[in-house]
Parts: structure tokens; C-alpha cells; sequence
């Protein structure tokens, strides 16, 4: 009977081993916030600037933004909360208020689209994944 015992714990042993593949290697995002958050994401793909949205995260959500290993070392981000809180930068992208992807960041406005700053994610020079994480900005304390 242990001789079973000991044959079925090496086959589920062997299963599982066999069942895991390769770690994921992804660009995500976490809403770290008390309030549900829009993203907006911007890249190189080797040929010209992507940028894309929109991703929803409710609170204390994550979401892969780009599957597999990442192929640049800074990607751009955009996001907006649900109260008008932002966290942009001055690197400026196309956006739109619906769901998009856009080739291209000159001549927004000609193209009918809006002028968005994002912001700067540096994710090393070897990275293969990475979280950028947003948190509720800092209130300045009284004194």
C-alpha cells in the first residue's frame, strides 16, 4: 500500500512539474489607489511609436498592459483617476477618449487626436518584465 502511496505522490509530483511553464515575462500595471484609474501606454515597436488605451482598473487591481519580454527599456504611461487626479509627464503622445491605437506621435491635433503627456517609466537596461505601480498622490501636510 505505501509502494501506492509513494508511485501516486511521484505522478502528481511529475505532473505538476511538467505543467509549469516559463515565467511570465510581461509589462503590468497596478492600481495601488482608492479609486478606479484609466491608463494609457506608449512605446517604441521598433519601427515607430504605439501608443494605446484604454486599460480600467478598479482599486487595488493589476492588468498586463504588454505580454512577453519587454523589448525596450522606457515605455510611457498615462493615467486618470475617477476624481481628476493624473499622473503625466512632458514626454507628449496621441491619445483618444475612446479605445485606441495610434501609430505615431507628431501632428496629434492634425490627426484628430488629443496631445496627452506621459510619463517616463526606465526599466533598466535587462529588465524582461516590470510593474509600474500607482499610488495616491501625497497631500502636502499643514503646519
Amino acid at each position: 500500500m505505501a509502494r501506492l502511496s509513494n508511485a501516486l505522490s511521484f505522478s502528481a509530483l511529475a505532473v505538476a512539474l511538467l505543467g509549469a511553464g516559463p515565467a511570465l515575462a510581461d509589462l503590468r500595471m497596478c492600481n495601488n489607489t482608492g479609486s478606479r484609474v484609466s491608463v494609457a501606454l506608449a512605446y517604441t515597436d521598433g519601427q515607430g511609436w504605439v501608443s494605446e488605451g484604454w486599460w480600467n482598473l478598479k482599486s487595488l487591481d493589476c492588468v498586463t498592459l504588454l505580454r512577453g519580454a519587454l523589448a525596450a527599456q522606457y515605455y510611457y504611461v498615462y493615467a486618470m483617476d475617477e476624481r481628476g487626479g493624473e499622473w503625466k509627464g512632458k514626454a507628449f503622445m496621441c491619445t483618444s477618449d475612446r479605445e485606441f491605437k495610434i501609430l505615431g506621435r507628431q501632428d496629434c491635433f492634425v490627426r484628430g487626436f488629443d496631445r496627452t503627456g506621459f510619463f517616463e517609466v526606465d526599466t533598466g537596461k535587462d529588465a524582461k518584465n516590470w510593474t509600474v505601480q500607482l499610488t495616491d498622490q501625497a497631500t502636502p501636510s499643514t503646519p
